[in-house]
């Protein structure tokens, strides 16, 4: 089993990319501890066999008491940072709060878990931290200004700890994929169609497909499957990266 003996921490475990990635490593022999906001992730850990830390990662001091728990049931080989959500509006209308309560939970509470969690990896000399970016951290699209903005952030983030980091046998990777059939981009066709003007049937067609090569939806499954092979040995040469899954959509 590809990750037998390591111990991952991966937030927003509770759907979407973070339930897919906890079920591949449990699989590959991962012990896990896995966060949510929703109760939701309890019942993922426990179906798995991992501890589950309930936290806002809105809150500042509810990341520093996650990182704190998850070391206190031992060392993190693995971070995975994928908690998430999506607002749209237009960047006149964005609500401020909303655009900082986005940007806390997806690049201040990363840069805070990774602040705590990668002295540990130095001193054990190993660690993989993975952040779940999104095309959207290479591209740009209407209306999403603060996702959009925290995305690449991350990028930029996962740059610089992957050069700090690696003399120690630390890589720092992101993975950005297109649309993933997720609980999180399923409320988002509402909030298009109606921020657009358009049929919800149509949002998935003419906006979230309509730039991809490959007119599908990316499955979770597909994405904890890179997750995995980034998070093993196999991929000790790898660091620093965006990796794409963008269905073609920057072929063009």
């Amino acid at each position: 089993m590809l990750l037998e003996g390591k111990t991952a921490l991966i937030t927003g475990a509770g759907s979407g990319i973070g339930k897919a990635i906890a079920e591949v490593f449990a699989r590959e022999g991962a012990r896990l501890v896995l966060n949510d906001l929703s109760p939701a992730g309890a019942e993922v850990a426990q179906r798995l066999g991992g501890a589950f830390v309930q936290a806002d990662l809105s809150q500042k001091e509810a990341v520093r008491g996650l990182a704190q728990k998850a070391l206190a049931l031992g060392p993190i080989d693995i971070l995975v940072n994928n908690a998430g959500l999506q607002r749209i509006h237009p960047v006149e209308e964005f609500p401020e709060e909303t655009w900082e309560q986005m940007l806390q939970v997806m690049l201040t509470a990363p840069f805070q878990l990774i602040k705590y969690l990668l002295p540990t990896m130095k001193q054990r000399r190993w660690g993989r931290i993975l952040n779940i970016a999104s095309l959207h951290g290479l591209v740009a699209s209407p209306y999403k200004s603060a996702y959009i903005a925290a995305k690449h952030g991350l990028l930029g983030l996962t740059k610089t700890v992957a050069l700090e980091a690696a003399d120690y046998g630390v890589t720092c990777n992101a993975i950005c994929p297109a649309y993933v059939r997720t609980p999180l981009v399923e409320s988002q066709i509402a909030d298009q169609a109606r921020t657009l003007g358009i049929p919800e049937g149509e949002v998935v067609e003419k906006v979230m497909l309509a730039p991809a090569a490959i007119k599908r939806l990316i499955e979770p499954q597909e994405v904890a499957e890179y997750a995995l092979f980034l998070a093993s040995e196999k991929a000790g040469a790898i660091t620093g990266s965006a990796q794409v899954m963008d269905l073609g959509w920057t072929a063009r």
